[in-house]
Formats: C-alpha cells, sequence, structure tokens
C-alpha cells in the first residue's frame, strides 16, 4: 500500500514539475532582447516587454520564460509548446491570447488569424493599432 502511495506521489511530483516549466525548446534559449529590437529598432523596450508579459502571461510563462520568445516564434508553436501534452491546440488553448489582446490593445485575434503568424507579426499588428511604427 505504501509502495503505491508513493508510486502516485512521484507521478503527480512529476507531472507538476513538468507542467510549470518551458518547454525545453524554449527554456534552454538564451533571451531574446536583442531579436526583437533588430527586427523593430522603432519599438520602444517598453513596449516589447509590455507585449511579452500579455502573451507570456496568457500562456502561463513565467517572468523570465517570456524573454526567451523570439519575434520569428510562430503564435500555433508557443501555444502548443505551453499544451506539449496534445500535438494541436483548440481554440480555449488560444483564447486566453485572443482575450488579452483584447483587453489591453483591442487587437481581434480573429481578424488577422493565420496559422503562420508569428509573434512578431503580432506585435506589428498590435503597434499598428496603437497608432505606433512598428518597423
Amino acid at each position: 500500500m505504501s509502495l503505491f502511495l508513493v508510486l502516485i506521489l512521484a507521478a503527480l511530483a512529476w507531472v507538476a514539475f513538468h507542467d510549470w516549466q518551458l518547454p525545453n525548446a524554449l527554456r534552454y534559449r538564451p533571451f531574446q532582447g536583442r531579436a526583437w529590437r533588430s527586427s523593430f529598432p522603432a519599438a520602444s523596450r517598453k513596449d516589447i516587454r509590455d507585449f511579452l508579459t500579455v502573451c507570456g502571461s496568457a500562456c502561463a510563462f513565467g517572468a523570465c520564460d517570456r524573454l526567451h520568445l523570439r519575434p520569428d516564434d510562430p503564435v500555433l508553436n508557443v501555444v502548443r509548446a505551453t499544451k506539449s501534452s496534445r500535438w494541436m491546440p483548440d481554440a480555449t488553448d488560444i483564447e486566453p491570447l485572443a482575450r488579452a489582446l483584447r483587453e489591453r490593445y483591442g487587437v481581434l485575434l480573429g481578424d488577422i488569424w493565420h496559422d503562420g503568424l508569428t509573434l512578431g507579426g503580432l506585435f506589428q499588428r498590435v503597434q499598428q493599432a496603437r497608432g505606433k511604427p512598428a518597423i
């Protein structure tokens, strides 16, 4: 009986540990601030940080983890990375990001969505909606 309990606790600990961290592909990247600044030189660091905070919070990334995201990362891959147990995210996985973008920036993700949409493309649309130059 106690061996069974230990196995259950070990399995729960393993699941909790792996669900609370970024997937390996993103976790071991260096910070990507330079990539964002070179892709969007007209954007302020604060605008980039705010955007990454909104996207990172919607995808349940930690405060530091959002800095590993690159402008050329497809939005679908970022959402898929947070739901590593499933092959393809569904609308309920993308909804927190869509809601956050609508509330913070007034951008409707459904209006600009396509399968190849990258975080950089999304940031560019956010900057355009705010009346700021993105590039």
